[in-house]
């Protein structure tokens, strides 16, 4: 018997199509009855019944966001540490039972998860903060205690923790960094004593014996959710799932805390002025110096310091992940700077720089007010435009081989990584959206990387938009949307409110409907109802050139609210969650039109290929037998 997914393999397989992966952040994923603490886990017993649902779908791989620990004032995962993991996607389970020692009660999971507030459709960060934050006290003091008192398994345990933390530098810097935060009651060491922002040795010691208990609670934490995440890798790759990282492109307060050094003092990384955000976006982050790392500065064989950093950084990730989606690669390679000395963030940004572009007779133009910047440039002034603004993707019009070299070193280091893991260009997915300047498109066709494309930003007047999906490559990723746009639900409704939909419904037609002369009644099929138009759109996703297709699980299940609105700090962003009766409520709203019929849109795309009729039969029979 054809199990379901086969045939949705067949299909894939039958288009062209390499991957079909779920998009999904931590905090999204579904909890089991009895382990809420209000906030999701790829680790926990509901993301199991997750994972085994999206293999039934069809799914052959799952993108993670990224991991780390952020904090409440910041809940953007895209702000949270880049070495250690949240200890908020770390199960209770884990802490009851791990490696035969039992560090919690049953009467203490019990108790904190009878008290998550009501409602499993949104995150509960307080509520899980200091459920998390009491248990690793709690079940680290029980180790220690346990250990001193002679158990043989709790010695282990607690030897192999030590060891961990022997093995990985970034686990004890960031321990020490939790010690600190405990002590100032804030992780933003911004605010610390001075003392304190650049501890001496002898006083991060000091405080580390006084903080003993937040430390090696810290510290068995990490060593906990390196064990989960090893045993997920092993349960995914049992059901044919692959597991993708995300290298964001920030660096939080954590990681920058006592490594100062490692960034271009005076600026920050934000995001130019661009179609999706004509004013731009502040983001804050710290710079890496690229006197650490460009081939032009430093000519050892391991770079300098800020590439070693990054190395083990990105080493890190491809030991964990089948696959890295790389944020924003422009802050890799060609990254927008501002003046973090001006007043005003916003109007700094709108005025800020491409870091290696501008050479010194740019430098010292009215319009370019960026002097220091000069040292670094990598394009000559002759090589620039200076007739667009300093952000146009057109603002460098050539590069000979060498300067590729200089803009390609730490984007190289990934991809150097990638091959140490033995991984090829296909495991990488570069986060290119509006904007793709000629320094990063160069360096992206030199490994052959694939770029994003978001159809339901693709402009209908502008054939040679970047978003459409004609318009792809092979290496590509196509989607419908990701976590900072609109689910297609809303973006429908807009397209409705504003005349628009008729022209999309036209374009889809030219993707999907091989016979000219049946366009407009296919069209027509289009408008007819919702869920016609949104299998349309998915289907577009399967009839290339893209071999690669991304789904944000807020399409798939057909969400109306936002789960992300970028630039934007909200108590609603970063809280949305897969409903915990989530095979139920797909279900549903798979009968209403809602959600994302996989079957349904593969069978379309099969039929717009012309090519295996009998499986387009099989997969949605009704959906085929409703067209004109």
């Amino acid at each position: 018997m054809v199990e379901a997914h086969e045939i949705v393999r067949e299909a894939l397989g039958a288009l062209g199509v390499r991957r079909l992966v779920l998009a999904i952040h931590d905090v999204s994923f579904p909890s089991a009855p009895g382990e809420d603490i209000g906030r999701g886990s790829p680790y926990s017993e509901g993301a199991s019944a997750f994972f085994a649902f999206a293999r039934e779908l069809g799914f052959d791989g799952v993108q993670l966001g990224p991991q780390g620990q952020t904090s409440l004032g910041n809940v953007s995962p895209y702000d949270g540490s880049v070495f250690s993991k949240s200890t908020l996607s770390l199960p209770l389970r884990s802490l009851a039972q791990p490696s035969g020692v039992a560090l919690l009660p049953p009467s203490f999971v019990d108790e904190h998860v009878s008290r998550t507030p009501t409602g499993d459709t949104r995150a509960h960060y307080a509520h899980a903060f200091q459920t998390m934050s009491d248990a690793l006290l709690l079940a680290g003091s029980e180790l220690s205690g346990r250990a001193e008192r002679g158990d043989i398994a709790a010695r282990a345990l607690l030897g192999e923790v030590q060891t961990y933390a022997r093995t990985y530098e970034w686990a004890r810097h960031d321990a020490r960094f939790e010690a600190f935060a405990s002590l100032h009651g804030t992780d933003d060491f911004r605010t610390w004593p001075a003392a304190d922002r650049e501890p001496s040795m002898a006083r991060a010691l000091e405080l580390e014996s006084t903080k003993q208990d937040v430390v090696d609670a810290w510290i068995l934490g990490q060593y906990l959710l390196a064990n989960e995440h090893a045993s997920l890798r092993r349960r995914l790759a049992t059901l044919g799932l692959r597991v993708y990282g995300d290298l964001q492109v920030g660096l939080s307060l954590r990681d920058r805390w006592t490594r100062g050094d490692l960034f271009l003092p005076g600026y920050a990384m934000g995001a130019p002025p661009s179609r999706t955000n004509p004013e731009g976006q502040p983001w804050g982050y710290g710079v890496l110096d690229p006197r650490q790392y460009r081939t032009r500065f430093v000519t050892e064989d391991q770079g300098g310091a800020v590439a070693r950093f990054f190395r083990a950084r990105v080493t890190k990730l491809w030991n964990e992940f089948d696959g890295v989606r790389i944020d924003h690669p422009h802050g890799l390679v060609c990254p927008w700077v501002y003046d973090v000395g001006r007043p005003d963030p916003l109007a700094a940004v709108i005025a800020g720089a491409r870091l290696f572009e501008t050479p010194g007779p740019l430098a010292k133009d009215q319009n370019n007010p960026h002097p220091r910047l000069a040292e670094l440039a990598i394009a000559r002034p002759e090589q620039i435009d200076l007739g667009v603004p300093p952000y146009d993707d057109d603002r460098v019009r050539e590069l000979d081989e060498a300067q590729v070299d200089e803009y390609a070193c730490l984007f190289d280091i990934v991809m150097d990584s990638a091959r140490a893991a033995q991984r090829s260009t296909n495991d990488v997915l570069c986060e290119v959206l509006s904007t793709c300047p000629e320094p990063l498109a160069r360096v992206m066709k030199r490994h052959g990387a694939g770029r994003f494309r978001v159809t339901q930003k693709a402009s209908l007047a502008d054939t040679a938009d970047g978003y459409r999906g004609e318009n792809a490559e092979p290496q590509d990723w196509t989607m419908i949307g990701n976590h900072d746009t609109e689910p297609l639900r809303r973006v429908v409704d807009r397209w409705t409110r504003e005349g628009s939909l008729p022209a999309r419904a036209a374009y889809l037609a030219t993707r999907l409907e091989p016979v000219a002369s049946k366009r407009e009644a296919f069209t027509s099929w289009l408008l007819a109802r919702r869920a016609h138009l949104q299998t349309a759109m998915f289907a577009e996703l399967f009839v290339g050139p893209a071999a690669n297709v991304l789904v944000f699980w807020a399409d798939l299940f057909g969400e109306r609210d936002v789960y992300n609105r970028p630039g934007v700090v909200s108590a609603d962003n970063w809280s949305m969650r897969v409903p915990r009766a989530f095979r139920e409520a797909y279900r549903a709203r798979l009968d209403a039109g809602e959600a994302l019929d996989v079957r349904a849109a593969l069978a379309l795309a099969l039929r717009a290929r012309g090519m295996r009729s009998d499986l387009a039969r099989a997969l949605a029979p009704d959906t085929l037998l409703s067209i004109p």
